[in-house]
């Protein structure tokens, strides 16, 4: 199949979803609509992997597989020799019914994709052993403060230098402090532009407080190295 064949088929696939919803939903009001990247976010995630020209990116966190197609998207529209998408989810099969694998399939990814079903604190060292490097990754995963925090850590080792980490969720207390601390001490660096036309939330769901769009990305330094203990910077 041609690039721009694949490209089309996952487009009409990604459509059909954020127009219909995935066939299967766990049993909660709006699950979908709750935990899915709205479709403008997955458009500004794919045309930002496209302007990165990224071959091979890490995703945490599948679900209903929204993020994982416009990954996906990216990755077949560049005409790439060997595109790569590895996916991390331990939840797939018993939380989500594999309803997100199920549609990258159905979009003829999984010949490019690779679904790994293991908590990312267990798949990403046996990724580093394997020496995987990677353009860039997108993170969507457990929300809680240290699995974010090793996310981050792991991801140091696994992206490139001058790759990207794009993150969801950042309005989110716990996901937000973890990613400053990697800006404070490690040299990450916010892109400004990539989500700024995408979705805002308010900054821990404060109503009253200030708003940030729900997606960021960060580009590594290009040099990876490691502060020495003294330069600890508070965050």
């Amino acid at each position: 199949m041609k690039t721009d064949d694949r490209a089309v088929r996952v487009r009409e696939v990604r459509r059909q979803l954020a127009h219909d919803g995935p066939a299967r939903t766990r049993p909660f009001d709006h699950d979908f609509e709750y935990i899915t990247l709205p479709e403008r976010d997955c458009d500004l995630l794919r045309d930002l992997l496209i302007a990165e020209h990224a071959e091979t990116v890490v995703e945490v966190g599948l679900a209903y597989g929204s993020s994982a197609l416009a990954v996906g998207e990216a990755l077949v529209s560049r005409g790439h020799a060997d595109p790569r998408h590895i996916l991390i989810d331990p939840f797939q099969e018993d939380m989500w019914a594999n309803t997100g694998w199920d549609l990258l399939c159905s979009a003829g990814l999984d010949r490019i994709a690779t679904l790994l079903p293991a908590r990312s604190s267990d798949a990403f060292p046996r990724l580093i052993a394997e020496g995987l490097i990677a353009d860039a990754a997108f993170v969507d995963g457990s929300h809680l403060f240290h699995d974010v925090f090793l996310d981050f850590y792991y991801l140091r080792k696994v992206v490139k230098p001058g790759g990207l980490v794009i993150i969801d969720d950042a309005d989110k207390s716990s996901v937000r402090t973890a990613a400053h601390y990697f800006e404070v001490n490690l040299g990450w660096t916010a892109l400004p532009d990539p989500f700024t036309t995408g979705t805002w939330r308010a900054v821990g769901n404060d109503p009253n407080g200030e708003s940030m769009p729900r997606c960021r990305a960060f580009r590594l330094p290009d040099v990876l190295s490691e502060p020495r203990s003294g330069d600890f910077l508070p965050f």
